[in-house]
């Protein structure tokens, strides 16, 4: 059962503010693409998608003389971190089950390995569907999260994600995995 919706994670004051610095055509992207991998590697689609949609809530915006300043950003960004962080104090706020805001979030802390030393992280396997589906969408020069999407567009994809995820979770299939 689901504590909570994307669509009212979508829709939360927070969520927006951190969404629209990131990129809600990224977020809403990585978000379709959690929900395809998560069914392919039998991996819970709520939890999935959800951390799919925050996954770079972290985002701190690193600029040189007013532009966009990507080298920078890949050199001092530790946006995993501090998106987990904000990712689980939303989700508990919103009510989420506590045993998934924290799976939620991890998947959040470990979706990139560009903040740790030696580059390498051991996922499990939401985390790691979570990495696919942020590397499915990714574009050079950090180019992803600058797309454009009208917030209705944005809001209707997030309903729409949000019947897919109900109707796998009352399918058979997922009823075993469980």
């Amino acid at each position: 059962m689901r504590e909570i919706t994307l669509t009212q994670i979508f829709e939360h004051p927070i969520a927006q503010k951190y969404l629209k610095r990131s990129g809600v055509a990224h977020a809403v992207a990585v978000s379709y693409h959690a929900f395809r991998l998560a069914v392919q590697h039998h991996v819970n689609p709520d939890l999935a998608t959800k951390a799919a949609l925050l996954h770079d809530i972290g985002h701190y915006e690193w600029y040189t003389d007013g532009k966009w300043d990507y080298e920078k950003y890949k050199k001092n960004d530790i946006h995993a971190i501090k998106g987990a962080e904000r990712a689980h104090k939303l989700l508990i706020r919103l009510g989420e089950n506590p045993q998934a805001a924290k799976e939620i979030a991890l998947a959040i802390l470990l979706h990139t390995d560009s903040y740790l030393p030696d580059g390498e992280l051991h996922q499990r396997p939401l985390q790691k569907v979570v990495r696919l589906a942020d590397e499915a969408d990714e574009e050079p020069g950090g180019n992803h999260h600058y797309r454009e999407m009208d917030d209705q567009l944005a809001l209707k994809k997030i309903q729409e994600l949000d019947e897919k995820v109900a109707e796998f979770l009352n399918t058979e299939p997922f009823r075993q995995l469980g």
